[in-house]
């Protein structure tokens, strides 16, 4: 935006202000004025801002006829940059300014005198509003022109007057002074329509030349005729922000059509400036109906700007995302990401292009783009953040318009590398609808970790728990890759609230539905590559999710089986090695229907198969025969392992080898067989497990052990490799813990403690290397053996630690006479034993006080402390922990076999006869991945978004009671209330100009009056009615009534009437005639003999009461007043809107008459 700045003082704020929004300022390019003012703010502004998107560019249109120096601008010889001194100034020449950016010297001839560039700018001005400029830069906003004018001298009138007719809208700050302030005040104290000529010159009489009042006064008559293009602002009284201002100005010049099309520029601009608040006001007000092919370019720069905001208005005005999101404008906000963000440095990593510059950004003129093929590399993306749970992301795109490898719109991608251009793709892929827009929208947002546009997309999304999950996957994936640490912690951030939002929506579910709650966790997600619930949460490491008491109550029902989950452990031990026991009420099972007729044998069957395939039946009997495995093992070291053969080995060791081979086989079925995943994959998921990978060390320690026990030579090497595998195979025991509830919390903080002793111990090795180099040295610095060496550099002083001090070998006094040897050939070849050094012994007793003090006391100490604030640090969060791995152990022996090695195999050949045979697919799967048919999933769905709108509106409803929100609402009341004030002041202005027309008017009707009253021509008539006399005076009164005077015997004797009167109706006023007899004798009291009639009436109680209820009476038009019950009364009377103009003199006339007599008896 281009803002045209004037002279003024105090403009440096001002200026800052509108540095925000990336303007071109042009002002006159002097160091003097406005020019300087606008010059520093810039500098600094360029100084500080690190975005090349906001530099401002400041220009300076100077005449050349003013400018100082000029002579030193010119070079025949064209060399370039000109060397411009600074030099004082002599009046009327002025510097350049050098802080603006560029000059435009206009030259016409003319020397001295200002304005010689005047029609240059004007052409330049409307050669830059024919330019486009937009979000992104797409081209898509026609570059608005506003005037601002501070201060300014005469000629600002002639140039405001043009901008308004030429339909620019102007800017005026009041209170700068000069031509502003006197343009303010005549706007404003004027309205629409009224004449502006003579007021003008009145107000400008003294601040202008006396001989251009009459031309300005014209040129202020222009301006007001188009005054709504013209904004008045004032810094002491606007509570609105400049920039706000601004944009409604520029609104103005638009408000006088209500074509959509009219408005488009000042929504793109409102989206550019991020301003709601005026597009929801002044450009959705009701009155503008948007069509939606308006709103989808504005849409789309909303999502590139990131405008949550904006983007909601759009949706809630009408737009359809649905109808507008294609897959090349998918790829185009793809392409849109920010250079620094992290997905587009992602993008270019996966194309190829992530070379670095080789100019920093802001000296490049264009800027790096990223390639037309988008999709397919969002897709492998996603996959990496996701894992192997999803199917690949847009899968179904293909040039042909079926499903295949995802190819961008312009050209096929093929691992990343273009391969020719795609035959008329753009009609068959580019221009289609994405079939889940809400979803797609929701990735891009989520990937740019842009929270609010993010939270928004998640909320207008279906499949909001997964939805949720996979947002707290990828952002965690996410913040591993980010460098910064304000993003990454922003990430970690979201993420967890996204874990939150899901526990809120499914916590709701449960509450409302179990059974559908259970659905929700193990259906297959369709919109994210057919995971379920729980394998997002597991990829996304959502321990709080699996510590919901909903995913627990499942996980429980999953791990018994059909069984009774209060069935004892003792009486599943003894069914398992009873197994006819199984047909009996031992063990209890959950009333299931059957599936067939029922019938004896069907009964025992299922009972047979409800108890031998339930999870918790399988960890049973893996757990007791890993026992039975262990002692075998250990039978087997310890007493029978007989030499190599032909001796060896024995019938229980063959026995051992065969039961290994089983678990073999064991491990081979779940690393190659269990999922749906290809090969590779399903191997790579089994490797990431921890007790996998402790299983394949322990089964390949025991074949290494095994090859090296049949061999002679290395017999005693296998018997000490099977002697440390048999280690390895019982630490496999710590994790049946996991299935206790207080057993399985200690292995997570067991767990830290080691990455505890682990940092432990570098601070250990450094005193014990420190300790034990000194010390050896010391004490026998003949030894040259390598091994007695590195045992008492590290052994001895690690032993001195628990108490095991040799003084006998360290303390000189207490070294005991012996046979030994300084010779080092001698300790070398004949292992003799070395003597201990004396000469030093002293210093090797303080080093040993030394490393024992900070050894067992300092550093023990601080071991004990980490340990204890680990301790402390997990221990409440230990039971999420563990129900986190319980969700892995139970997945882990849902999948198993019934039977446990070494009868496994057996299981093994059931299962491969089932499937490869058989091709019965298995029915453990639906208790942890359910298929549902297009209708039920669909009804789910949309059972779980009322859940969700329910808990959103929970969530609002709580987040409006919390003091945060009170205070917030109450400053936007604030607001409000002030802004109300400000009308309020404006309402009074109007009114004082009101009262002000209503004094003249009165002023004239009083003179017609008079005039004739005196004249011939109103003689005999009728006199005006009171109405009109409102504010006459009681002379006046009595000459409309053709009483001239009274005198005071004719006043006591209408007092005498109003007692009379008062006597005789006792108060009541609902006799119309009498009220008024009593209304007009009061009135005639208060124009005539106030004093006479005053004490009367205040010692009258019965009269004073009724002209109370005169003054009161709700059904008459007479009231009291805070002002005063005279004057109220006064007013009210004159003015009785319920009687009709002829009765009036009818009811007076009698008591007219009468005081009339009354007067001419007195005389």
């Amino acid at each position: 935006m281009r803002h045209e700045l004037y002279s003024g003082h105090n403009l440096y704020d001002t200026t800052n202000t509108m540095l925000i929004s990336g303007a071109w300022i042009m002002t006159n390019g002097l160091h003097t004025g406005v020019g300087r003012h606008v010059g520093e703010a810039v500098r600094d502004h360029t100084t500080a801002s690190t975005n090349p998107s906001t530099h401002v560019v400041a220009m300076g249109i100077a005449p050349w006829g003013i400018v100082e120096q000029r002579r030193c601008l010119v070079n025949p010889k064209g060399s370039f940059p000109a060397r411009y001194p600074r030099t004082a100034p002599v009046a009327p020449f002025c510097p350049l300014d050098a802080n603006h950016s560029a000059f435009f010297l206009v030259d016409n001839g003319t020397e001295g005198k200002a304005g010689g560039e005047v029609s240059f700018r004007a052409h330049l001005e409307r050669y830059i509003a024919q330019q486009k400029v937009g979000a992104g830069g797409r081209g898509s906003i026609e570059i608005p022109v506003l005037l601002l004018l501070i201060s300014g001298d005469s000629a600002m009138f002639k140039r405001v007057s043009e901008a308004v007719h030429a339909s620019i809208p102007c800017l005026l700050l009041a209170g700068t002074g000069g031509a502003a302030d006197s343009l303010a005040v005549l706007l404003e104290e004027t309205q629409p329509g009224e004449p502006l000529k003579a007021l003008a010159i009145k107000k400008m009489q003294g601040k202008f030349p006396e001989e251009e009042l009459e031309g300005l006064a014209e040129e202020v008559e222009r301006i007001g005729a188009l005054r709504e293009l013209v904004t008045v602002y004032s810094d002491q009284e606007g509570l609105e922000e400049f920039e706000t201002v601004l944009l409604k100005a520029l609104v103005k010049a638009c408000k006088r059509s209500n074509e959509a099309s009219s408005y488009l520029d000042e929504l793109r601009l409102a989206v550019a400036w991020n301003r709601v608040d005026i597009a929801s006001t002044e450009l959705f007000r009701g009155d503008i109906l948007w069509e939606p092919s308006l709103l989808e370019g504005p849409m789309r720069d909303a999502l590139l700007g990131n405008r949550p905001a904006l983007v909601r208005l759009f949706v809630e005005n009408g737009l359809d995302v649905g109808q507008i999101l294609t897959w090349k404008q998918l790829e185009d906000l793809y392409a849109g990401a920010p250079e620094v963000s992290l997905l587009h440095q992602l993008l270019e990593r996966r194309h190829g292009t992530g070379a670095e510059p080789t100019a920093p950004p802001e000296y490049q003129l264009v800027e790096r783009s990223l390639p037309e093929c988008l999709l397919p590399h969002v897709a492998r993306i996603l996959h990496e953040l996701l894992g192997d749970v999803c199917a690949p992301f847009y899968a179904e795109l293909h040039p042909d318009g079926h499903k295949g490898t995802a190819v961008g719109c312009t050209q096929i991608c093929i691992s990343g590398q273009a391969k020719g251009p795609l035959p008329n793709g753009e009609s068959v892929y580019c221009n289609e609808l994405s079939p889940n827009p809400w979803t797609d929208l929701f990735i891009w947002a989520v990937l740019l970790n842009r929270r609010e546009m993010a939270m928004y997309f998640w909320e207008m999304a279906p499949d909001a728990v997964a939805g949720a999950l996979a947002a707290a996957c990828m952002l965690r994936e996410l913040s591993h890759l980010e460098t910064e640490a304000e993003e990454e912690a922003a990430m970690k951030e979201l993420a967890m609230s996204f874990e939150k939002l899901a526990i809120g929506v499914f916590g709701e579910c449960y509450r409302n539905g179990e059974p559908r709650a259970y659905k929700l966790l193990v259906r297959r997600s369709h919109l994210w590559g057919g995971a379920t619930v729980l394998q997002l949460a597991h990829q996304a490491d959502a321990r709080l999710f699996f510590a919901h008491d909903g995913v627990q109550s499942l996980l429980t029902q999953n791990w018994w089986g059909e069984m009774d989950r209060s069935t004892p452990v003792w009486q599943l031990l003894l069914t398992f090695f009873c197994p006819p026991l199984i047909f009996t009420n031992l063990i209890t099972f959950r009333n299931v229907e059957p599936r067939s007729p029922p019938s004896t044998r069907f009964f025992w069957l299922r009972r047979w198969h409800q108890f031998w395939v339930a999870p918790v039946t399988a960890f049973l009997g893996n757990v007791v025969m890993y026992l039975l495995f262990l002692f075998l093992f250990s039978y087997v070291l310890l007493l029978d392992f007989d030499p190599p053969p032909p001796k060896g080995p024995s019938g229980t060791e063959i026995a051992l080898y065969l039961w290994v081979f089983t678990l073999v086989c064991e491990e081979v079925r779940q690393g190659c067989f269990v999922g749906s995943q290809p090969l590779l994959q399903r191997i790579r998921l089994y490797f990431q497990d921890t007790w996998n990978q402790l299983d394949i060390t322990a089964l390949l320690l025991f074949m290494i052990g095994l090859v090296c026990r049949l061999i002679p030579q290395s017999y005693e090497s296998g018997r000490t490799i099977l002697c440390l595998d048999f280690m390895v195979f019982t630490l496999r025991l710590i994790h049946i813990f996991a299935v206790n509830k207080q057993l399985g919390p200690k292995m997570i903080i067991v767990g830290r403690m080691m990455k505890d002793v682990f940092l432990f111990l570098f601070f250990l090795g450094v005193w014990l290397v420190a300790y034990g180099v000194t010390t050896e040295g010391l004490l026998l610095p003949h030894d040259r053996r390598l091994p007695w060496i590195f045992r008492r550099v590290f052994y001895r002083p690690y032993l001195q630690i628990f108490g095991q001090i040799p003084l006998d070998e360290i303390d000189a006094a207490l070294i005991a006479a012996s046979n030994c040897t300084y010779d080092p050939v001698a300790i070398l070849m004949d292992n003799a034993k070395p003597c201990t050094n004396t000469y030093a012994n002293w210093l090797v007793l303080i080093l040993l006080v030394i490393f024992l003090l900070v050894a067992n006391i300092l550093l023990l100490n601080l071991l004990i402390a980490m340990f204890s604030y680990t301790f402390s640090k997990v221990q409440g969060n230990s039971d999420i922990y563990w129900k986190s791995q319980r969700y892995n152990l139970i997945l882990e022996y849902h999948s198993r076999p019934a039977l446990a090695p070494p009868f496994i195999l057996i299981s093994h050949l059931h299962l491969f006869f089932k499937r490869h045979i058989r091709k019965v697919q298995s029915s453990k799967g639906r208790h942890f991945l359910l298929e549902l048919s297009e209708a039920q999933d669909s009804r789910l769905l949309t059972w779980e978004s009322v859940q969700k709108e329910n808990y959103l509106v929970t969530q609002a409803r709580q987040k409006r009671d919390e003091d945060t929100e009170r205070l917030r609402r109450t400053s936007q009341k604030v607001d409000q209330v002030l802004k109300q004030l400000s009308e309020i002041k404006e309402s009074e202005r109007r009114l004082r100009t009101l009262e002000t027309q209503m004094e003249y008017c009165t002023s004239a009707l009083s003179w017609m009056v008079d005039v004739l009253a005196q004249s011939d021509i109103a003689k005999g008539k009728q006199p005006p009615p009171i109405r009109k006399g409102c504010n006459l005076t009681g002379k006046q009164y009595r000459k409309y009534y053709g009483v001239k005077s009274f005198s005071r015997a004719a006043n006591e004797a209408s007092l005498s009437l109003l007692n009379h009167l008062t006597q005789k109706t006792k108060g009541n006023l609902n006799s119309l005639p009498n009220f008024y007899i009593l209304a007009k004798l009061f009135e005639h009291f208060l124009f005539t003999d106030l004093e006479l009639v005053l004490p009367v009436i205040l010692g009258n109680r019965k009269l004073l009461a009724t002209l109370v209820k005169i003054l009161v009476a709700p059904d008459t038009v007479v009231s009291y007043n805070s002002t005063g019950p005279f004057t109220s009364f006064k007013r009210r009377t004159c003015g009785s809107p319920g009687v009709a103009e002829k009765t009036i003199p009818t009811l007076v006339s009698p008591v007219m008459d009468c005081l009339s007599l009354i007067e001419v008896q007195g005389q």
